[in-house]
Formats: structure tokens, C-alpha cells, sequence
């Protein structure tokens, strides 16, 4: 409620619900599911290939997915620079007519309601952005009901059998994926930032 008695305008709120998914290896790799074109993979995984992690912010009200794919550590610093991201892609009539955001997230060890470096970057990014920010939490073991989740397993149906065989196949992959109740944001984003989140990981570990 505002502070006349008056109920907030729906469209001034933003309703968002924010989670990692598990690492996607890239590469000349089978990946199981129906297969699609070119059936030759290595028949081993050495693991030497390229990992990437994806970030993705749901707008609970239209079902857009705003996708972000870092190659290194998922950590608080890198979930805060993806909602960033997706802060600056809005328009600045968007931007202007946000008065608040309502953020969904579990409880994992990056997003963690104790953790002081999430904490810490999620208070520098309501002072950047001059917006509140309202951390929701899940219960424990409840995190499922989170509605990215819905999300994650509609881009592993999506993308299942076809091969990754590397960054710009994974990320047009990502962007065709849609559905009624999640669609992917306009351009899908891939970040490098390896030095840069592997360090934070190190200072992560000190909370």
C-alpha cells in the first residue's frame, strides 16, 4: 500500500524471479534427448571444453526471460551484475515507471539472505538505480515453486539432443526458445568475465 491508503499501480511494481541454472558444457558433445542434424559427437567428455553458466531473470507479469551466460564461477557478484544487466536493458520510460521490484530468489550459497557480498552489492545496486528492491525467499527445500524453474526445464526440453558446439550455438538456441508463460528476452547476452568472478568466489568463501 502506499503511503495515502491508495493501492500501488500493478504496472509500477516489478515482479521478477531470478536463479542460475546448472552449467551447460559446450562443445562437440552428445547431450542425450532426441537427436537433431549432425549426429556425430566425441565419445568422450574430458572435460576440456567450454563451461558456461546461465543467469535468468523472469518478468513474472509479461513471461519474459532475460538471459545472461557468464563462463566461470556462479557468485553473489555475478547474479547482481546479470540483474544489472537486465535493469539497463529496460527502456527509460520503464526505468521511470518502476517504483519498485519484487525479487524472488532461493536460499542458495551466492543469493543467501546471510551472505554479506550479496548483500552488500544488492544495497550498491538499489543506491545505482534509485529503485527498492524487495527480497523474497523460498523456504528451504521449496525453491522448486520459484517460476524460473519452469523456465530452466522448458529450455532443457528445448535445446535437448541438439549439440553445443560452442558459445554462439548455445545463445541461439537460448533466444528461439519460447512458450506461453516464458519467453526469452530480445537478445540473449553472453559475458566472459572469468578473472573477474573467480576472484570474487575466493572473497565469497570469507562470509
Amino acid at each position: 500500500m502506499q503511503a495515502n491508503g491508495q493501492k500501488a499501480d500493478s504496472n509500477s511494481i516489478k515482479r521478477l524471479s531470478m536463479d542460475c541454472k546448472a552449467t551447460v558444457n559446450v562443445g562437440d558433445l552428445a547431450r542425450g534427448g532426441q537427436t537433431r542434424g549432425d549426429n556425430r559427437a566425441d565419445d568422450h567428455d574430458f572435460g576440456t571444453g567450454d563451461k558456461y553458466i546461465p543467469c535468468g531473470i523472469v518478468d513474472e507479469d509479461n513471461g519474459q526471460m532475460h538471459l545472461i551466460f557468464g563462463s566461470s564461477c556462479k557468485t553473489s557478484d555475478f547474479m547482481v551484475d546479470a540483474l544489472l544487466e537486465w535493469w539497463n536493458d529496460l527502456t527509460p520510460n520503464q526505468q521511470q515507471q518502476t517504483q519498485s521490484i519484487q525479487l524472488k530468489v532461493d536460499n542458495g550459497s551466492e543469493s543467501s539472505g546471510v551472505r554479506t557480498q550479496f548483500l552488500k552489492r544488492m544495497v550498491e545496486l538499489v543506491d545505482q538505480i534509485g529503485k527498492p528492491i524487495h527480497l523474497l525467499y523460498y523456504p528451504p527445500y521449496h525453491s522448486k515453486y520459484n517460476p524460473i524453474e519452469r523456465c530452466w526445464g522448458i529450455l532443457e526440453k528445448h535445446w535437448n539432443g541438439a549439440k553445443l558446439t560452442d558459445a554462439l550455438t548455445m545463445l541461439l538456441w537460448a533466444q528461439s526458445m519460447t512458450s506461453e508463460r516464458c519467453s526469452s528476452h530480445g537478445e540473449v547476452k553472453s559475458q566472459d568475465l572469468s578473472d573477474r568472478y573467480f576472484l570474487d568466489e575466493k572473497s565469497d568463501a570469507l562470509d
